[in-house]
């Protein structure tokens, strides 16, 4: 009778977050950023019908790296989510932070019992009434969560794309002025439109869908 190999479960996680990092690292960049006239979605991605950045519900959004089906099928699970709390209390009551408590306690699922995590982070952000009151939240493979303001950037080079925000006080910025800060610190400043996806949370709008796409602004 052969003994099982026995790997100590620190080296397992260890192993495990290593192999999440390394393809989310191979991410083209993300970067969700408050503005004065709503929460600015930016995405490096050439294609035009796999998207990174979407909607799920009237003031959230959601933008992700890493593979695909993975993300796609949290974006869904959320849209659901967030559809059955808004008919079964009131739309009041689906915010940023209950969808990344959902999203959080799946990825920690995955991230310990299955043998391949999820190759994902994600952000979801809620509008707020004014760019102070915006709810961005982080959250990574394992589960882990993270309330952030002012911007939050994902995928390759993200350290790099924050680090030239944080002198930039974005909060204070209206759309266009956003948008060029945003896509400078991407470096996609020249890039083709085919390659940036781009949408906002409009905080002008007076409906209770805000989520828009942005064609052609890069």
């Amino acid at each position: 009778m052969t003994v099982p190999f026995y790997v100590p479960p620190e080296q397992l996680m260890k192993d495990r977050a290593e192999f999440a990092r390394k393809g989310i690292a191979r991410g083209r960049p993300v970067l969700v950023l408050s503005c004065v006239d709503g929460i600015l979605l930016l995405a490096e991605n050439p294609s035009s019908s796999l998207h990174k950045i979407a909607e799920i519900y009237d003031r959230i959004g959601f933008a992700a790296v890493g593979k695909f089906n993975e993300f796609e099928g949290l974006r869904q699970a959320g849209v659901r989510y967030a559809d059955l709390r808004g008919y079964s209390y009131d739309r009041g009551d689906v915010s940023a932070r209950g969808l990344a408590n959902a999203y959080a306690q799946t990825l920690a699922g995955v991230f310990t019992t299955e043998q391949k995590p999820f190759e994902v982070e994600l952000v979801v952000a809620e509008l707020g009434v004014s760019p102070d009151d915006d709810r961005l939240f982080r959250l990574s493979f394992d589960g882990s969560v993270s309330h952030e303001r002012g911007h939050i950037a994902l995928g390759a080079g993200a350290e790099t794309i924050s680090r030239k925000l944080v002198e930039v006080d974005v909060l204070s910025l209206g759309l266009d002025d956003a948008m060029r800060v945003g896509l400078d610190a991407m470096e996609l400043t020249d890039a083709p439109g085919a390659q940036v996806e781009a949408a906002i949370l409009d905080r002008t709008v007076d409906t209770h869908r805000t989520f828009r796409r942005l064609e052609g602004d890069s």
